[in-house]
């Protein structure tokens, strides 16, 4: 229980005062001293949802569905010795640890929603919602995945990879400036606005020890800044959908409302009381969820989705953008990268990406995206795909070095190219040593499973696969 969360007495007044009639402070305040129930996504670009859930049961996982998410269950485990984020299943990338709630918005995103050619998350990190729409995207077309701070662009990175999304680059930006540099660009928008986190005391007790009306007052001008740069850089016929993880309507309903009045019949809201059973609990009178935790048992949220209905004039801007360090692979390059990873993995490259080159890297690129080249600077794009290797005369030298993230990427565990590691030497793998599975050796570079997920690329040493995990990511106790 968390009794000693901090609910400072001018926020609860702030709450009593817009609270709707029919929901009460005595279950607000009880709710907030709950703990939360822990909630999973299962990652559909790595499984799928039968699939995970046979491999749950045999785990002995209790899955409860989440009603707005069909990828997302609230979980209880009968062992917790283990963390579950350092469970096989987790470092496979088959599932994100994301709060139930936070589902929500691209839940909302999704609804009636035919147009993900480019999207654009404007506040992306640690990465849940990104790899939700991507997954939902399955790979395709591209998406632009901004965060601000540079700190948390390497977490966004990593929960990416991890995931297997390549149809996706990350910028590092104030999304404020999207609206002058890309005027109606993106086909839908993700806003997941940093807020005051009032929604978020049931998994941090002290997330509002700082909190005060005039702080509150100062996001709120950000957020507006935030939606209206939004606005310009969503095509015409486009949507936003605009969330929160607080409570208060001076961030929430009167941030659209500032939109509405500022562009006028552009704007139009669209309601979302059919997203899920029983979302018109959380119902406000324009349409949006307002999410109290007592309600569905969850962080508070506020989710609104709103569509553009007209061309507007976006603020002209100069932009100063740097030499783009990449070029196209000419096509006898591609056909010579395809034709070696085919014969060293049996693997593809996905039609919807393009080969880019740099210096002596390898990369793939969401073919959606290239067109942006130049009107953007990214920190990342896609993923690196390979190293080349200097020549050499020995027979049959391979002539790239596979990366991690890409085999994370496009690996599948039923790959002839494959070994499948027992639970004993996965967790070796994950702690950085070399494995030797009681199997015939093999030759060259081999892609390792285990529960029929791919978890790395190693290389035949004699009888033993040589490890190939990043340092970054080997772990060195308490694994599953």
């Amino acid at each position: 229980m968390h009794s000693n969360v901090k609910l400072p007495n001018e926020f609860l007044e702030l709450v009593k005062s817009t609270m709707p009639s029919h929901l009460s402070m005595a279950d607000f305040i009880a709710a907030c001293q709950r703990p939360l129930r822990r909630s999973i996504r299962v990652n559909t670009l790595k499984t799928d949802v039968i699939t995970f859930k046979t491999v749950s049961a045999k785990k002995g996982w209790k899955l409860s569905p989440i009603p707005w998410c069909e990828e997302g269950f609230w979980i209880e485990r009968g062992d917790e010795s283990v963390p579950l984020g350092n469970t096989a299943e987790h470092l496979a990338g088959l599932f994100y640890i994301q709060e139930a709630s936070s589902m929500l918005p691209v839940s909302a995103l999704l609804k009636d929603n035919d147009k993900l050619n480019l999207v654009l998350d404007m506040a992306a990190a640690p990465g849940s919602k990104t790899t939700q729409i991507a997954a939902a995207m399955n790979n395709q077309g591209a998406m632009v995945a901004n965060e601000y701070a540079a700190s948390r662009v390497k977490v966004l990175s990593a929960n990416i990879q991890r995931c297997g999304v390549h149809n996706t680059a990350l910028s590092n930006f104030d999304a404020r400036v999207f609206g002058g540099w890309l005027p109606e660009h993106f086909d839908t928008i993700l806003l997941d606005a940093p807020c005051s986190g009032e929604g978020t005391v049931r998994k941090d007790a002290d997330a509002m020890s700082n909190w005060d009306l005039e702080s509150v007052s100062e996001i709120a001008e950000t957020q507006k800044a935030l939606i209206e740069s939004a606005f310009y850089a969503l095509k015409p016929g486009g949507t936003i959908t605009y969330s929160t993880c607080t409570l208060n309507q001076q961030e929430n309903q009167q941030v659209c409302l500032h939109l509405k009045q500022k562009f006028g019949d552009a704007v139009e809201f669209l309601p979302l009381g059919d997203l899920f059973e029983n979302a018109e609990k959380a119902l406000t009178e324009h349409g949006f969820l307002h999410i109290y935790p007592q309600i569905f048992d969850s962080e508070g949220f506020f989710v609104a989705k709103i569509k553009k209905l007209s061309s507007v004039q976006a603020p002209e801007v100069k932009k100063r953008l740097g030499k783009f360090p990449f070029e196209a692979a000419n096509d006898k390059t591609c056909l010579q990268i395809q034709q070696e990873l085919q014969s060293t993995l049996g693997l593809d490259i996905p039609t919807s990406c393009q080969i880019w080159l740099r210096d002596q890297e390898v990369w793939l690129f969401p073919a959606a995206m290239t067109h942006m080249i130049g009107e953007l600077r990214f920190s990342r794009i896609g993923l690196k795909l390979a190293e080349v290797l200097k020549p050499s005369k020995k027979k049959n030298a391979p002539l790239y070095r596979w990366q991690h993230e890409a085999i994370m990427a496009l690996g599948k565990a039923s790959n002839a190219k494959s070994v499948e590691l027992s639970i004993e030497d996965a967790r070796e793998w994950f702690m950085g040593r070399d494995v030797r599975p009681n199997i015939e050796s093999g030759i060259g570079e081999v892609m390792v499973t285990h529960s029929s997920a791919v978890i790395g690329l190693g290389k035949w040493v004699g009888n033993r696969i040589k490890n190939g995990l990043p340092r970054e990511l080997v772990r060195d106790k308490n694994l599953f």
